[in-house]
């Protein structure tokens, strides 16, 4: 495998990982803007729980859970407040978030400051690869449980979901504490995998680029945040690749511009994501009778 596919492929797992911890909250009927701040969180707190020289010393096996469990606590915690909000005020205020876990990190002399902090222990790429697969088949596995259609029912109308006795705030407070969970477990892989992390390296544009992910890819159904995390991923290397292909300059310069074009007319003409349960009952159906039909 080459070392620019392996580094590709790295991108794509922990694209992915975060795409599923704002899906979480998404499939519940919340914006999480605030990504950023859970990937700081978890890469600096794992990365300091481990480390041996400035840190807490801890074996990496210990050091990434009780880095989640600490983020999730986190998580938790403020989802009370921040859940009162609606609308474009739970954007804001999850953004508000991101940024004060910006400010207090680069400004904890202990963590290195501005200047970030080294990770001493090195997780390989098929760690992380193997990690984004687990993920997603464990998100696959959750929307189907009892809880996930309980997010779906309030995502989908929050009124008939309580008229038929679901809790709505409760579901909403547990999706969005297991998103900023998984939004951890994501820096946590980054940090442990880069061997570095930096404030500056989780800023506003992370949170946007991620809360895209998922709703390129569509928030109806587990498939669609994995969607959106490939395409932001390769969309623009391929575009750069065809530039240098056939030699020219401007398509390999200007592919964030191309990209970016795809990106509003994606949204003009499919707001509902690239994978919806409609086009996915469509295709098993066709599959079924086509083998009906074998038979």
């Amino acid at each position: 495998m080459s070392g620019e596919l392996e580094g590709l492929l790295v991108i794509l797992s922990i694209n992915t990982i975060y795409a599923y911890g704002v899906f979480l909250a998404a499939s519940s009927g919340q914006l999480n803007l605030g990504a950023a701040g859970f990937v700081t969180l978890g890469a600096y707190a794992s990365g300091y729980l481990t480390n041996g020289f400035d840190g807490l010393g801890l074996s990496i096996v210990l050091g990434i859970p009780i880095a989640v469990l600490f983020v999730g606590t986190i998580a938790f915690l403020i989802s009370f407040p921040i859940l009162r909000t609606r609308g474009v005020y739970m954007v804001l205020a999850t953004f508000a978030f991101a940024e004060v876990v910006a400010g207090v990190v680069i400004n904890a002399e202990f963590l290195g400051g501005a200047a970030g902090m080294p990770v001493e222990v090195f997780i390989p790429f098929y760690v992380v690869i193997i990690s984004a697969v687990a993920v997603a088949v464990l998100c696959f596995y959750f929307m189907s449980t009892r809880f996930g259609l309980a997010m779906r029912s309030v995502h989908d109308d929050e009124s008939v979901a309580i008229l038929f006795g679901v809790n709505a705030r409760m579901v909403r407070v547990w999706a969005f504490t297991l998103g900023g969970a998984l939004l951890a477990f994501g820096g946590a892989l980054y940090g442990h995998h880069y061997s570095y992390v930096e404030t500056q390296n989780f800023n506003m544009l992370l949170s946007i680029y991620i809360l895209l992910y998922v709703l390129l890819g569509g928030t109806q159904t587990a498939l669609g945040p994995f969607i959106g995390a490939l395409f932001f991923t390769f969309v623009p290397e391929l575009l750069k690749a065809f530039g240098s292909a056939v030699g020219q300059r401007w398509i390999e310069d200007g592919r964030l511009v191309a990209f970016g074009l795809i990106i509003v007319l994606m949204m003009v003409f499919r707001p509902e994501g690239i994978v919806t349960r409609t086009m996915l009952t469509k295709m098993f159906t066709r599959k079924s009778r086509a083998l009906e039909a074998g038979e």
